[in-house]
């Protein structure tokens, strides 16, 4: 008899990921956990660290655990996102960085096809050991990404001074978006004004800075919403806004609906 092997490793077809609406993929978040997304089939848009790039089919994006990112995903988007259980990044020397490969070889598909299918197949199937496999498995998928890096595939955003802010904005909102801190305090811990960091956000990722705020800082509100019994309230409070009722009307704004309406509608 085959069973379910309880782990903290996932591999789901990236249109469960969507589930539930646009939000969940393409508002500015990140996972506690590394994982890879390989995109199959389709095109379009996605930001890392406050940087924005094209993908494709065929694209494969690893993205550290703790890493602000966001990506456009309609119905002609297929592919497959694995999860990886977090606090193994050294014992698997899985990458630091986010890591975008454009794999334009036939080869390159059916090995990375291969070993997704690989942990798919022993968290569906496992046995005795599983764990032991799993891990295994994932071994050698960060082999073949650390082999993969440094080929011409590989996505390098031209490191200037404009990346390097949108990417420092990005690492300080996913660290304090939810205290009460505005653009304005951002900027004066980067050292920069205001207009300067929005104008440089509007480069590196097509939106100003109070939007990737703003974003963030929904995305964890549609999440408690949906995945807590969390009252309203405490949301609020959790999110740094200076009370329940202003947190309503700043999400009414960002949604269109209210918070208990978002939460009835899932």
């Amino acid at each position: 008899m085959t069973r379910t092997f309880a782990s903290p490793f996932r591999v789901m077809p990236l249109a469960r990921l969507a589930k539930g609406g646009r939000w969940r993929t393409e508002a500015m978040r990140s996972y506690g956990a590394p994982v890879l997304l390989w995109f199959t089939r389709g095109q379009g848009r996605i930001t890392l660290n406050g940087k924005t790039a094209g993908y494709t089919a065929h694209n494969c994006v690893f993205i550290p655990a703790g890493t602000m990112h966001g990506f456009e995903m309609n119905n002609a988007v297929a592919g497959m996102i694995v999860v990886f259980p977090p606090g193994l990044e050294q014992e698997l020397s899985l990458p630091e960085e986010p890591v975008h490969l454009r794999l334009t070889d036939a080869e390159q598909h059916i090995e990375l096809n291969r070993l997704i299918d690989a942990i798919q197949t022993e968290l569906e199937h496992g046995a005795a050991a599983s764990e032991r496999a799993l891990i295994s498995h994932a071994g050698l998928l960060s082999v073949w990404l650390e082999r993969q890096i440094g080929e011409d595939e590989v996505e390098t955003p031209r490191e200037d001074a404009t990346t390097r802010l949108a990417a420092a904005f990005a690492a300080l909102v996913e660290q304090d978006f939810h205290s009460a801190k505005t653009v304005r305090d951002y900027a004066k811990a980067l050292g920069v004004t205001p207009t300067h960091l929005s104008r440089v956000c509007n480069k590196a990722c097509g939106r100003p800075a109070s939007a990737i705020l703003a974003d963030r800082v929904h995305y964890e509100a549609r999440r408690l919403l949906t995945e807590t019994h969390l009252p309203v309230k405490d949301i609020a409070t959790a999110l740094g806004f200076a009370s329940p009722a202003y947190f309503t009307r700043a999400f009414a704004q960002h949604t269109g609906r209210s918070p208990s309406q978002f939460r009835r509608r899932g």
